[in-house]
This record gives C-alpha cells, structure tokens and sequence, in this order.
C-alpha cells in the first residue's frame, strides 16, 4: 500500500512478540506501511494497540527477549533487516531520529543540555571538535526557537520548562538533519498554546529539511491539522489506511468511526460524546475472529468466526472490516 512518490521507509510483514508466561505474544502483527519523502503519515488508536512499539522496531531499539521479524524495513534504500546492530546505531541520529514521549525522563538529568547535544555531533561527524559541537548546538537550538540558546546550553533538564524540554528533543532529534523524524506523542504533557508552537516548528523543518514524520497520538485534533495519510491500529494490526480527508469524511472501520464520535468537535450541537464501549482486550486473550467485534455495535456471527484481510475499500483507502469490504458499513 504505497502512493505514487519517492518512498522513503518500506516495512512489510512486521512483527513484533513478547515473551510472556504463556508464550509469546504478538504485540503487532502483519504490519505493512511506506512513508513516502516530505510526508507526515500518523499512526492513531488507543494505548497498547502498538503504535510506539512499531516505531522502536523501526528505530532498531527493540532488544531481547522481545523478537521483531520482517521482511523489510527499509529506510533510503538499505534493509536493515540484513543490517549489524553497529550498523543500525550508526544511521540513527544521522538518517532517522525519534522524539521520545516525555523529555523529563528522555533526556539524561547527569548531563547539561549542551553536553547531550554535542554528543549528536561528535558521534556522526568524525571532523567535528569540542567548539565546533558547541557552536552548532547553539545554532541549532535558536533555529527551534529557544530564547538565550547560550545559557540554556548549559542547563540541565530539570531547570527547564516542559516546552523548552521539548524543543530541545527536537534540536537533539534534528542535528544531523534525518530524513526521518518519529514523533511519538510529542505533544501529550504541553498546553495548546506550547503545542502549536511545536507543532508549527515541525511543519517548518519538513518544508526547510524535507524531512519526513511518522507522527504517533491520540490527538485527532492535530491529525486533522498536520497529518496527509492516517493509520489506524488496534491489537497490533491496521485496521484502516487513508489519507486524511477520507479518514475523517469518510471512515470505513467501526473502530475508526468510533475513535471519531470520541473527539469533541466545536460545530457539534451534541453537549455528550459517544464513548467506545468496552477496553481493548489483553493480547494474550484475543477474541476470535475480528478483534474489535466484542466492542462493535455493527457486528454480526461471522465476525466473530472470520479474520478479515486488510483490502482496499476505495482508491488508497484500506480496510480490515468485512462489512466494509461488501460495502454494507
């Protein structure tokens, strides 16, 4: 499921488990996306649908005894299935990069903020000296919009507010100019007024550095703002692709439709929302057939029998639904 473009990131057949007193368990399954150059593709569903494990797979920080195998993860061209773990280490900070969920516990409270910055350059540029990192930082951090970049370079974490946290994430996440930037939950803990702020700053480095974002929340409001493809995941799977139009005028999941009723809307006369009923299951006691079929108000029998394929329900538009595959939701 591509669109036409130059891909960026290739992952087919992902799969994730996680050892467990019963065995291993799929914590993501048969999991198939690209991300093409200059796009911001969001990944959205409730928490442990394995939204941010697919991004550490990606991001080669998935260890032992957990397993990941795929057929590709191809990002610029080169698998890093068939790559070293050295490898792998040396392309992130350089040709991908993540902005973790909560900066506090991200960034390393022993060390200043300078200090954790030029590390980024001394490691991915052999030239680069002591001053030559300091001097970069410090560009680098008023290029984000940080007010007195000198003497924040050398506060530590916990000296800051969590906005100015946050954009030195994105300073740390950006030296080396990544093709590809994961952002999972990158504005959870922030006011709205902080969270515009670092949303704008993303679009702006996509337009300067051309960088490609595979954004992860639970926002809706700010898929509907930044995102041009959406995925939904539940327990592990896709359960619908689109673009963000589509998504939003016209879901084809009962999962998706449900996430939308979820999410105020300022033109909706309605004062209650209409909540998903039920919890998402554990992955160690998935219900048969369509996993979302216990919480969904359109199933019928054969839901609850049939696993249903993720196949296109319109152009580019993709759906793991059977009544959506006979056109009957």
């Amino acid at each position: 499921m591509t669109m036409k473009g130059e891909i960026l990131l290739d992952v087919k057949n992902l799969n994730i488990g996680f050892r467990t007193r019963q065995g291993y368990v799929n914590a993501v399954e048969k999991v198939d996306f690209s991300l093409m150059r200059g796009e911001l593709l969001a990944f959205v569903g409730e928490s442990g649908c394995g939204k941010s494990v697919t991004s550490l797979a990606v991001m080669g920080l998935i260890e032992r005894p957990a397993r990941v195998k795929a057929d590709r993860i191809e990002l610029l061209g080169v698998d890093m299935v068939s790559c070293t773990q050295e490898e792998i280490r040396k392309k992130r900070g350089a040709e991908m990069a993540m902005i973790f969920q909560d900066p506090l516990t991200s960034l390393n409270p022993l060390f200043t903020v300078g200090n954790q910055l030029s590390e980024q350059f001394m490691a991915h540029i052999p030239s680069c000296t002591k001053n030559d990192a300091r001097e970069r930082g410090i560009a680098i951090m008023r290029k984000m919009g940080i007010p007195r970049a000198e003497a924040v370079f050398g506060s530590f974490p916990h000296e800051l507010s969590g906005g100015m946290r946050q954009r030195i994430m994105i300073a740390i996440a950006m030296c080396c100019s990544p093709a590809l930037l994961i952002a999972d939950e990158p504005t959870t803990a922030l006011d709205v007024t902080i969270q515009a702020q670092i949303l704008r700053l993303m679009r702006e480095l996509m337009s300067e550095f051309g960088t490609s974002i595979l954004f992860i929340t639970h926002d809706l409001g700010v898929v509907a703002e930044m995102a041009d493809r959406v995925i939904v995941m539940y327990t592990g799977q896709i359960v619908e692709e689109a673009d963000v139009f589509t998504m939003f005028k016209d879901p084809r999941h009962p999962y998706t439709k449900g996430l939308l009723q979820s999410t105020i809307r300022v033109q909706d006369a309605e004062d209650r929302l209409t909540p998903i009923q039920g919890a998402v299951p554990s992955l160690g006691r998935l219900p048969g057939g369509c996993r979302f079929n216990p919480r969904c108000g359109y199933a019928t029998g054969r839901c609850s029998e049939t696993m249903p394929d993720l196949v296109e329900v319109g152009p580019g538009h993709y759906s793991r639904c059977l009544l959506a595959v006979e056109g009957v939701f």
